[in-house]
C-alpha cells in the first residue's frame, strides 16, 4: 500500500467526522422546529443542543483508549452505525425526554469518529503536512454542519422533524460503511514513537490545552447554537434564511480551518496561532454585543465574522494534543482533549439561553467574550513549551541523521 493512500484515509476520516458534525453543528438549524413541536423555552432548547455534547463528553476518552488499542477502522464503523440507530430512535420519539435520550445516545456513539478519524490522519501524515491534513479533516465539520443547516429546515418543513433525523441517520450509516471498506492502519514507517510524554490523563499540558479549548468552544457553541434563533426572533428573519446564514458561516469556517492548518505548518507552531485567534474572537464578540440591537447593515457582518472566528482554531488544538502525546497515545489524547472541550459545549448553550432570557442578546454576547479572553491567557505557558518541544525534536532529528538506524524513531 503506497503513501498515496493517505489521501483516501483523509477522505474517509473527513467523511466520518463530517457526518457526525452534520448532527452536532446542523442541529441548531432545527431550533425553531424543535421549539414549536415540543413547546420549549430557550433554556430547554439549549438542553436539546447540549444533549449531544453530553453524550460526546461521556465517551470520548473510552473511545480514544479503544482506538489506541484496536485501531480506527472498527471503532469508527461500529460507532457511526450505532449513531444512525440512535437517530432513528430520536426520529420515532414523540416526547421531549425521548428526544433527549435519542440525541444523548447518538452523541455517545458518534464520539467514536472524533478521536479515531484524527488519529488516522496523524498516523498517515508527517508533521510538515499534519496541520494541513487535520485542517482538511476539521474543515469537514463545518461543511457537514453547513450542508445540514441548509437541508434540515427544508426536510423538517416537508416531512417534519422525523424526516430530518432520518436523513441524518442515513448519512451516518453511509459513513460507517465507507469506513468499514476503506479505512486501513498506518504503515509502520509513518508511525512516530519517540515522544517523551507522560500518560495523557496525567499530562498537565494537555489539561491546560483542554481548558483553553473548552473556553474557546464555549464561545463557538453558544454563538452558533443560537444564531438561528437570534436572527429569527430578534431580527425577524425566516427560519430558512436564518439557517442559510448559519450554513454560510460554516462554509466560511471550513475554508478558515484549512488556511489556519496550512499557516500553522509553515510556522511550525500550533499554540501561538490559537492565541491570536482567541484575541480576535474576543474583540469580535464585543463588537457584536455593541451592535446587537443596531442596524442590520452593521450587525450582520460583525455577527457572521465573529461566528467564523469562533470556529477556526479547532484543528490546531487537535493537532497540538496529538503532537504533545505522540502517535501511540494520540487517540487517548484526542479523546481527553475533546472531553474537556465538550464541557464548554455542554454548559455554554444552556447558560447562554438562560442569560438571554434573563437580560438581553447584547449583554449575553458581551458576557460570552470573557471566554476566549480567558483562553488567551490560559494558553500562554504552552506557547513557550511548544518552542522547547520543537527544539528537542530537532535535536533528536539531527542525531538521527548522524545515526540512520535511529531516524525512524526520531521522526
Amino acid at each position: 500500500m503506497t503513501s498515496r493512500y493517505r489521501w483516501v484515509i483523509l477522505a474517509v476520516g473527513a467523511t466520518g467526522a463530517g457526518a457526525f458534525a452534520a448532527l452536532r453543528m446542523g442541529l441548531p438549524a432545527l431550533g425553531p422546529a424543535i421549539r414549536a413541536q415540543y413547546g420549549l423555552s430557550l433554556t430547554e432548547v439549549g438542553v436539546v443542543f447540549a444533549a449531544v455534547a453530553v453524550g460526546v463528553m461521556l465517551t470520548l476518552i473510552p473511545w480514544g483508549v479503544l482506538t489506541d488499542r484496536a485501531g480506527e477502522r472498527g471503532v469508527m464503523a461500529i460507532g457511526l452505525a450505532g449513531t444512525a440507530a440512535a437517530l432513528v430512535g430520536a426520529a420515532l420519539s414523540t416526547s421531549y425526554p425521548g428526544l433527549l435520550a435519542g440525541l444523548l445516545v447518538a452523541g455517545m456513539l458518534g464520539a467514536s469518529a472524533t478521536g479515531a478519524s484524527g488519529r488516522a490522519v496523524v498516523g498517515w501524515f508527517a508533521r510538515s503536512e499534519r496541520g494541513f491534513a487535520l485542517g482538511v479533516r476539521q474543515m469537514a465539520l463545518p461543511l457537514g454542519g453547513g450542508a445540514a443547516s441548509l437541508a434540515l429546515p427544508l426536510l423538517a418543513g416537508l416531512g417534519g422533524l422525523r424526516a430530518a433525523f432520518l436523513a441524518l441517520a442515513g448519512l451516518c450509516l453511509t459513513a460507517a460503511l465507507a469506513t468499514a471498506v476503506l479505512m486501513r492502519d498506518a504503515p509502520p514507517s509513518a508511525v512516530a514513537t519517540a515522544v517523551d510524554a507522560p500518560v495523557p490523563t496525567r499530562d498537565r499540558r494537555l489539561w491546560r490545552l483542554g481548558v483553553g479549548s473548552a473556553l474557546l468552544v464555549a464561545a463557538q457553541a453558544a454563538l452558533l447554537g443560537f444564531i438561528v434563533l437570534f436572527l429569527h426572533d430578534a431580527r425577524g428573519l425566516s427560519p430558512a434564511l436564518a439557517g442559510a446564514a448559519l450554513a454560510g458561516v460554516q462554509g466560511a469556517a471550513a475554508a478558515g480551518r484549512l488556511v489556519a492548518g496550512r499557516r500553522s505548518d509553515r510556522e511550525g507552531l500550533r499554540i501561538a496561532p490559537m492565541r491570536r485567534m482567541a484575541a480576535r474572537t474576543t474583540a469580535l464578540l464585543v463588537l457584536t454585543a455593541v451592535l446587537a440591537a443596531g442596524p442590520g447593515v452593521l450587525l450582520y457582518p460583525a455577527l457572521l465574522v465573529a461566528a467564523v472566528a469562533t470556529m477556526t482554531w479547532n484543528g490546531l488544538a487537535f493537532t497540538a494534543a496529538a503532537e504533545i502525546a505522540g502517535r501511540a497515545r494520540a487517540g487517548t489524547a484526542m479523546g481527553m482533549q475533546n472531553t474537556i472541550v465538550s464541557v464548554g459545549g455542554v454548559l455554554a448553550p444552556t447558560a447562554f439561553g438562560a442569560l438571554v432570557e434573563a437580560s438581553s442578546w447584547g449583554l449575553a454576547y458581551g458576557a460570552l467574550a470573557i471566554a476566549p479572553l480567558a483562553a488567551f491567557f490560559i494558553l500562554s505557558p504552552l506557547e513557550g513549551e511548544e518552542d522547547e518541544r520543537i527544539a528537542r525534536r530537532e535535536h533528536r532529528l539531527a542525531r538521527a541523521r548522524s545515526h540512520p538506524a535511529m531516524e525512524a524513531s526520531a521522526a
